[in-house]
């Protein structure tokens, strides 16, 4: 496959994650309105009652996106490698390993609301029970915690800087953002920094993507002139 094929794929990839991350805070704080939702019985009720969106949900905002995001980290690591290899191979590793938590996340999240929807019918107690056991696991591997999704992000943007690629002031703004996430991981101010980490990776990943798309255009055209 050609390089500019990698950058289109990449720059898709960017794309599709800023898409699914509005999609999430939609349903979440719109649909949903989760933010209102303070007791454990009370977000379990609203599991049961959403049963089937919410199962759908979960699929996207992690699981999917946790795939997309692979295509994204491997994108990158084929455009930023050249000048900066060792530095690129632990900033890729960071950026798999940030996508396979997530995906983990996504699959026990799917897993524990079936479980807790089914028990709630017969003991709403227990269902609550195995509900506050469960979700700080969830959280933990991927959404209550952004440390590692914080750190990709920031070395994506110190290699960028230093090998002179994307754009500069993106490549400052990821600084930023990877620090927010990497505040995120401090219990203070694990939920600003979350939320700041997720407002601005949106605008990060859709930057991103207008990039890698027309560094993509722009190895088609040389590729076709030197044909």
């Amino acid at each position: 496959m050609s390089r500019w094929n990698y950058l289109r794929v990449g720059g898709l990839a960017a794309l599709t994650e800023a898409a699914i991350y509005v999609a999430g805070i939609a349903y979440f704080l719109v649909i949903l309105d989760f933010a209102s939702v303070t007791g454990a019985l009370q977000q379990v009720e609203l599991f049961v009652a959403n049963e089937t969106s919410l199962y759908a949900m979960y699929l996207l905002i992690y699981v999917v996106f946790g795939i997309v995001l692979v295509a994204l980290v491997l994108a990158l690591h084929e455009h930023l490698k050249a000048d900066a290899p060792m530095l690129m191979r632990a900033t890729t590793a960071f950026g798999l390993i940030w996508a396979g938590l997530v995906i983990a996340s996504g699959m026990i999240a799917s897993l524990a609301t079936g479980v807790v929807v089914d028990l709630y019918s017969t003991d709403p107690t227990q269902a609550t029970t195995v509900w506050l056991a469960v979700s700080p696991v969830i959280d933990g591997l991927g959404g209550g915690n952004e440390i590692i999704g914080g750190l990709w992000t920031l070395l994506v943007s110190v290699v960028a800087l230093r090998t002179r690629a994307l754009h500069r002031l993106v490549n400052y703004f990821g600084l930023v953002v990877g620090t927010a996430g990497i505040i995120s991981a401090i219990p203070a101010l694990g939920e600003i920094g979350g939320g700041i980490f997720g407002l601005t990776q949106i605008v990060w990943f859709v930057a991103l993507g207008v990039l890698l798309l027309g560094a993509g255009r722009r190895e088609a055209s040389a590729y076709l002139r030197e044909e």
